[in-house]
């Protein structure tokens, strides 16, 4: 049970060779943070009987009130909770905190738990963001699909 960064040893068909342009770049962005690897830009979790879970884009990042906060951390928590199948986190203007609110689609895991309402849903998440990781990270808004 540990997560990181995926990294990938050996080459395949089909893998990105360079940047058009721009080599230099795909040296550093794709080869030199973890020499010896090819590193994907995805952080990945592997769980002890070796199962892999892609947890998102490493460098997703939106800045709320100057705080740099990476999306696939908030899905994260969000995806822990009972109700959640998956999550999206979306960042968009905010005349206050810049880069600033969050937007989260969840399909809900529990038809049962439909009875609940969506506003109850979002206070649970909100509450569970703000404890895990920060008030800041808390979105302002939260739209549920069934």
């Amino acid at each position: 049970n540990i997560s990181g960064a995926l990294c990938i040893s050996q080459a395949w068909p089909g893998m990105a060779r360079t940047i058009y342009n721009d080599h230099k770049r795909f040296l550093e962005t794709y080869l030199t943070p973890y020499p010896g690897f090819f590193f994907t830009g995805d952080g990945a979790y592997r769980t002890s009987e070796g199962y892999y879970q892609l947890t998102g884009r490493l460098d997703d990042i939106i800045n709320i009130s100057g705080h740099r906060l990476g999306t696939a951390e908030v899905e994260n928590v969000v995806n822990h909770h009972v109700a959640v199948a998956e999550s999206a986190i979306i960042g968009y203007p905010h005349e206050i905190k810049g880069e600033g609110k969050m937007l989260h689609f969840l399909p809900l895991k529990h038809l049962s738990w439909a009875c609940g309402t969506a506003e109850t849903l979002a206070a649970e998440l909100q509450e569970l963001i703000s404890k895990k990781i920060a008030k800041y990270a808390a979105p302002d808004y939260v739209q549920v699909t069934h």
